[in-house]
């Protein structure tokens, strides 16, 4: 969503942006084309996508900053080279379509890879792992909670059957025990049988969730007052925590209804820019068919 992101976020000449979620550097590179002498500081917790952006923002020279860790440190990094405040930070969350496409990240059942899923692959427990170790109940909460699966007891029990014969090791493996446990499994349809427990595993392994949770509000602090956040989100699970913090951020008053006066002094953090989600236009759709589920939400530092 390109022309949605420079649309909310208005970089100004001279900004400094962070940009969370770095992957192919795309909008990073907008911000620094739309805005005449501003800085993007460049996060990313995968040192792949941080070594392709470092070649694509080459060109921009001392602009650029670039650097592997989480999001939710952004502010350790910026304490780190002594900027105190942004004028901006994009999030663009969920795994990157290079992931998606590298069948030995284990991402995607449309190849039969590794069970991996780790966006940074040189630390952390794998899908694997968690298919493989992760008791029954827990398993079922997983699936249930981060992929809304309603087959997560079936599938669990298949799994734990499976992996007392031997271990669930590969992408493929489990897609297919995912097809035997889900009725109508080997029927044709749009979304496979097993979409919805990748998700799942996806988000487990990267705590996906917490990530969101304490980088945006992290992130909200660190803006200036005129500062812009937005934030595009892939799924439902990601754009319930971001409404709900930005709405609770823009709160005022707080005090009970039943007092007649303000007693409480609490004043907003931010203004919501975007009170419905901007959607994807049906032109960038067209052409990037994974951006159809993307949801933009703004907001501007009081």
């Amino acid at each position: 969503m390109p022309e949605e992101v420079l649309h909310w976020l208005q970089p100004v000449a001279g900004g400094i942006y962070l940009d969370g979620t770095l992957g192919g550097a795309g909008h990073s590179r907008l911000i620094l084309d739309a805005a005449t002498d501003s800085r993007i500081i460049g996060l990313d917790r995968d040192p792949v996508a941080l070594q392709a952006a470092a070649e694509v923002l080459a060109p921009y020279g001392d602009r650029v900053s670039l650097h592997h860790a989480t999001f939710d440190q952004a502010s350790q990094v910026l304490s780190k080279l002594g900027i105190d405040s942004l004028d901006g930070m994009l999030l663009d969350l969920g795994v990157s379509s290079h992931q998606l496409d590298t069948p030995e990240r284990g991402f995607s059942f449309r190849y039969d890879a590794p069970l991996d899923m780790r966006m940074n692959p040189t630390e952390g427990v794998t899908a694997a792992d968690i298919v493989n170790q992760i008791d029954e109940a827990e398993l079922v909460r997983i699936f249930f909670e981060y992929g809304e699966e309603r087959y997560s007891r079936r599938i669990v029990r298949k799994i734990v059957a499976q992996r007392k014969e031997s271990a669930l090791t590969n992408t493929g493996e489990l897609a297919e025990l995912v097809r035997q446990a889900v009725p109508g499994g080997y029927r044709p349809s749009k979304i496979h049988p097993a979409t919805r427990v990748f998700q799942a595993l996806r988000i487990h392994v990267n705590d996906e969730l917490g990530q969101v949770k304490r980088g945006v509000e992290a992130g909200i602090s660190l803006l200036k007052p005129g500062g812009r956040m937005v934030v595009i989100s892939f799924h439902s699970l990601e754009d319930r925590i971001v409404k709900h913090l930005f709405r609770e951020k823009a709160k005022g008053c707080i005090c009970p209804p039943r007092l007649p006066v303000c007693q409480c002094d609490n004043t907003p953090d931010v203004k919501i820019l975007s009170r419905r989600g901007v959607r994807a236009q049906d032109a960038e759709i067209s052409q990037n068919v994974r951006s159809r589920s993307a949801i933009l939400r703004a907001v501007e530092r009081c």
